[in-house]
């Protein structure tokens, strides 16, 4: 079973339908789930103050090895220090939550993500696919970084990661369940990993 957290918050039928998981708020529910996905819509204060209670929860099933997915904003909550709300994150992994520039935010429609190399949840997805954005913040971190995007204003060039992957953790800065034949299938991917993937 796949654990869609529920955060009472935003539109999440459209994860829940391809991975036909279950979304849920019950921690026993979650505990016994084979994968996690956290989506994430709306206000990085508003959303970790429901998750809050989870945490540990969260923390555990990661240690387990299981497949987790965090989503935009669902994966922002991974990290420490925000910018958004000026608190800090669930800190399960090192890095920030920092604005985009003035001139590239907020950052909303398609983008293309470069992957550097193939890994199982970009399998079949051809390199600079296009993915949809809506988001004015973004990660700043040392996790491994397997796929990013860049926005150009007049200004300059602002580099991003779109995809990272730490150990049985994913975390997309963009919306799969809104791009298409390409999100789909990066949501397939993930509801097809087993535990602790090379």
């Amino acid at each position: 079973m796949i654990a869609i957290v529920d955060l009472g918050i935003g539109n999440i039928s459209n994860v829940k339908r391809p991975l036909k998981g279950t979304v849920t708020d019950d921690p026993y529910r979650i505990e016994k789930a084979d994968k996690m996905v956290v989506p994430g819509v709306g206000n990085f204060c508003t959303v970790k103050e429901k998750l809050n209670p989870l945490k540990g929860v969260i923390s555990d099933f990661i240690e387990d090895g299981k497949p987790f997915l965090g989503i935009c904003l669902g994966m922002q909550l991974l990290f420490g220090y925000n910018e958004e709300g000026k608190a800090k994150g669930l800190e399960i992994l090192e890095g920030e939550v920092k604005g985009l520039d003035r001139a590239s935010s907020p950052h909303i429609g398609w983008n293309t993500v470069k992957f550097d190399s193939d890994f199982p949840i970009s399998n079949g997805i051809t390199d600079r696919s296009f993915f949809y954005f809506t988001h004015s913040y973004y990660v700043d971190t040392e996790v491994p970084i397997i796929g990013k995007t860049e926005v150009l204003n007049s200004d300059e060039k602002t580099v991003f990661p779109a995809v990272i992957r730490s150990g049985n953790m994913y975390g997309t800065q963009f919306h799969p369940e809104k791009s298409g034949s390409n999100g789909l299938r990066l949501l397939e991917n993930f509801s097809s990993l087993g535990g602790d993937e090379p």
